[in-house]
């Protein structure tokens, strides 16, 4: 769904070499679910990589497609209304949110023990949808929480 009403700073798109620098962590035999719409550019990017995604314009918190994991960047004001809907859904997920998840309680209580992280060498960038800023790095860091992906390690670095 596009929160581009709700709060003018979810408004932040991931562009496509951020998902780049994490391709091959995704597995590119799973049907992906990116529910948090924005632009609707995600399915163009995720569908040049290879991947079979459903990015439609729905309320991720009352929509459930056929998926096996979800990709996706999420309106970071909602985050604590997204990782409880994730723990309800218990599927395999990434998703991008501030490092300063690990330090939430609500966070931890649902996934201390499951969570793995990929940590990229450099800071995300965005781009705003209403106020293109070209390579917006906010002031903090974010990373990829993975949940149930398997990855060959719990903290992974990237470039």
């Amino acid at each position: 769904m596009s929160f581009i009403h709700v709060n003018e700073s979810d408004n932040y798109m991931t562009p496509k070499c951020q998902w780049e620098r994490i391709k091959n962590y995704i597995p590119n035999d799973k049907k992906i679910w990116s529910p948090f719409y924005g632009d609707g550019k995600q399915k163009q990017y995720f569908n040049e990589m290879g991947f079979d995604i459903i990015h439609e314009d729905k309320d991720f918190f009352s929509y459930t497609p056929e998926y096996d994991l979800i990709v996706d960047n999420p309106p970071f004001s909602l985050k604590k209304d997204v990782f409880k809907r994730l723990k309800e859904l218990d599927k395999p997920f990434i998703i991008i949110c501030p490092s300063m998840m690990l330090g939430y309680k609500y966070f931890q209580q649902y996934f201390k023990n499951d969570i793995q992280i990929i940590i990229p060498s450099k800071r995300i960038n965005f781009i705003h949808l209403t106020q293109p800023k070209n390579n917006y790095t906010p002031p903090f860091a974010s990373f990829y929480f993975c949940y149930k992906m398997n990855l060959p390690k719990d903290l992974l670095f990237v470039d």
